[in-house]
């Protein structure tokens, strides 16, 4: 097993000054080859009275069964909730904070999450809030969850038809990170976290923007996993460890998003845009929406602070090969604007923006007008 607390890696980006603050209590984030074993130590580091499980009904049936018969977990009351992001609402969160009551739970009660971005943004909020904060376990079971969601303490939920509009700031115990939970996804959910993967490549050094844009994403398929895929999952594997670092290594640094932390919104502000508005028709994944915001972002990076346009247009080409893309029109612009102007890292009413100068060359808080956005998205549409 791995602490990534003791093995994180330089971050190649620009010094940014930051002002003191308050800080979050540290995080353990485990890569786990024995995820019984992993989770009873993790459970045996919690106070605790009662034992909860949050699952979704997809990982009930999944991904439950491989630590149900734990003995850390015997007697634990196990929680359900409606699977993908349509159910990260607030009737979730009343359902969970019901169940936690009904079960007795208590200021000295526990809470593992077992799920994608989902479950562990919306469990995450449920314990931090339930009686003022309890503990809880993160166990992500998806790669988004792995490389973003489960990693940094950022809980929530959608609110009014936007994304993790309502939420708080507060670390899991331990995130427990098992690779072998990717060999349940389908290809489309793999390529999702992996976008967020080629944002931290982005953000973090040029070596490991090439390695993943050049990894064969296309032949992706663990749903017939055999060993003839044995080294091409220990690869990816071997990646995810790297970006889970990059993030690691950030929210260490910055836990309240004051400073560098934003830097891991490159290709958020225009991405979240896309994922709200998709909302209201037909809901695409977070990693694709983060994809199809990237192209949006570096390109705004071209032409805003100098991101050299060749690394752009190769990053571009990989994403329009293996997201494709989602249909907007000249007419959802000011729709998509507005969605952007609720973005979290705006002040007031001002659309911030993370860029980069180059790979690595990290620019917080930047502005464009509305025609630049206008012009990002109509690159979007023709590219």
């Amino acid at each position: 097993m791995l602490g990534f607390q003791e093995k994180i890696v330089p971050l190649h980006r620009n010094k940014i000054n930051q002002p003191d603050y308050q800080k979050m209590n540290p995080q353990k984030v485990v890569l786990s080859d024995n995820l019984q074993q992993t989770l009873t130590e993790a459970v045996m580091l919690c106070e605790r009275d009662r034992t909860f499980i949050l699952v979704d009904e997809t990982t009930e049936k999944c991904c439950l069964p491989l630590v149900s018969g734990t003995d850390c977990l015997k007697g634990a009351t196990t929680i359900v909730i409606g699977s993908t992001d349509a159910n990260k609402t607030l009737e979730s969160l009343a359902h969970v904070w019901e169940k936690l009551g009904e079960g007795g739970a208590t200021r000295h009660s526990l809470l593992v999450n077992i799920g994608g971005g989902m479950v562990t943004d919306l469990g995450g909020f449920a314990a931090s809030t339930f009686k003022r904060g309890i503990n809880y376990i993160n166990i992500p079971t998806t790669l988004l969850a792995m490389v973003d969601a489960s990693v940094g303490g950022k809980t929530g939920i959608n609110f009014r038809g936007l994304k993790n509009e309502v939420g708080v700031f507060s670390n899991a115990s331990t995130v427990i990170l098992d690779t072998h939970f990717l060999k349940t996804l389908d290809t489309e959910n793999i390529r999702s976290g992996y976008a967020e993967m080629l944002k931290h490549g982005l953000i973090s050094n040029e070596q490991m923007w090439a390695e993943l844009i050049n990894f064969e994403l296309g032949a992706l398929n663990f749903e017939l996993y055999d060993n003839s895929k044995a080294e091409y999952f220990s690869k990816l594997s071997r990646m995810l460890a790297d970006s889970v670092k990059v993030k690691q290594r950030i929210v260490t640094e910055d836990p309240l998003e004051q400073g560098i932390r934003k830097a891991l919104n490159l290709g958020h502000t225009v991405g979240h845009a896309f994922e709200s508005f998709a909302l209201r028709s037909r809901p695409i994944l977070h990693g694709y929406a983060v994809a199809y915001g990237l192209i949006s972002e570096l390109y705004l990076s071209t032409i805003k602070t100098g991101f050299p346009s060749d690394k752009m247009h190769q990053t571009v080409s990989f994403i329009k090969d293996h997201y494709g893309k989602m249909t907007i029109t000249c007419d959802d612009y000011p729709t998509l604007l507005e969605l952007m102007t609720h973005d979290k890292k705006n002040m007031a009413g001002v659309i911030n923006f993370t860029l980069l100068g180059d790979i690595g060359d990290i620019r917080i808080n930047q502005t464009v007008t509305k025609d630049d956005i206008y012009e990002a998205l109509d690159f979007y549409r023709e590219c």
